[in-house]
């Protein structure tokens, strides 16, 4: 294991695994964090306060005297976000990548870090993070892996490694997206044409015949959440699954279709046209057609 203490924590990306990640690490640190996201250059958009840790100024202030950086940005702004890192971070800094991006993305970035003497880890965050925090399950990559597994496994944080070789873990995850995310985007485009047509309770209960052991309708209420909750965020990671799918030599139909739909319907919950707050799917589906309609 590599030693780290004191450890200085730095967090890229203030959504919502930073913030979840700021909260969970903080409690496990003597130091306070640094924090930065890059909407707090904008004004008035600097937190009054974290609930964890400090908001840097720029990404440069976060990074000084860090020893341990974790990035959890959109999946568009990985590489974007590990080149500005590169030209601030401090060699022999453990670089944790988290986001939802390509293997050849994650070895791009690998290569930009690594080359200013930074240690970077690929990690694959493999559920969704608000109900387990820190102790989310985290798939890791990389030759340095293996060294920051214990102080990871010391903060209670639910990591193993998946290899050595960069872009695994990655690859995992990604190919569990397709179907995870796919499953989201095609119950979304399914379930609010059943509702159009007056059909969706002989649809749900042909799906449960097939498949019993999922409930049908709760998952409509759950998919037509998470999707209008994030959205955004899923589309740009399944446009990353379909760029994985391209990588392996296939073309990415599936990856690409559902970061359409994703996104479709995270223009939506943007127009205030669904909301997060409705109680379940039928109403959001009523006034997707509704405004469909108009």
């Amino acid at each position: 294991p590599m030693s780290l203490a004191p450890t200085q924590v730095c967090l890229i990306g203030y959504g919502e695994v930073g913030r979840i990640f700021a909260t969970g690490l903080q409690s496990q640190l003597a130091s306070p964090i640094q924090a930065w996201d890059r909407r707090f250059s904008d004004a008035g958009n600097t937190p009054a306060s974290l609930p964890a840790g400090n908001a840097a100024t720029s990404m440069a202030q976060a990074l000084r005297g860090a020893n341990m950086v974790f990035c959890a940005v959109t999946a568009d702004q990985t590489l974007i976000v590990a080149r500005e890192a590169a030209e601030h971070i401090e060699p022999g800094t453990v670089y944790f990548d988290l986001n939802s991006a390509s293997p050849a993305t994650k070895q791009q970035c690998a290569a930009v870090l690594e080359a200013k003497g930074a240690r970077y880890v690929e990690v694959a965050v493999m559920a969704s993070v608000p109900p387990f925090g820190i102790k989310v399950a985290m798939l890791l990559g990389g030759r340095h892996a293996e060294g920051v597994l214990p102080q990871l496994q010391a903060w209670g944080m639910e990591a193993k490694v998946a290899s050595a070789e960069l872009g695994t873990a990655s690859a995992i995850k990604m190919c569990r997206s397709v179907v995870i995310k796919g499953m989201e985007a095609l119950l979304v485009e399914s379930y609010t044409a059943a509702r159009h047509y007056g059909v969706e309770q002989e649809v749900i209960a042909s799906l449960k015949a097939s498949y019993p052991g999922l409930d049908w309708e709760r998952q409509g209420d759950y998919f037509f959440q998470r999707v209008i909750e994030h959205g955004k965020r899923r589309s740009e990671e399944m446009r990353e699954a379909a760029a994985t799918m391209r990588e392996a030599g296939i073309d990415g139909f599936m990856g690409a279709a559902s970061a359409e739909r994703q996104a479709w319907l995270a223009k939506l919950a943007a127009e205030g046209v669904v909301t997060a707050g409705k109680p379940n799917w039928r109403a959001q589906a009523d006034s997707i057609l509704a405004a469909r309609s108009r």
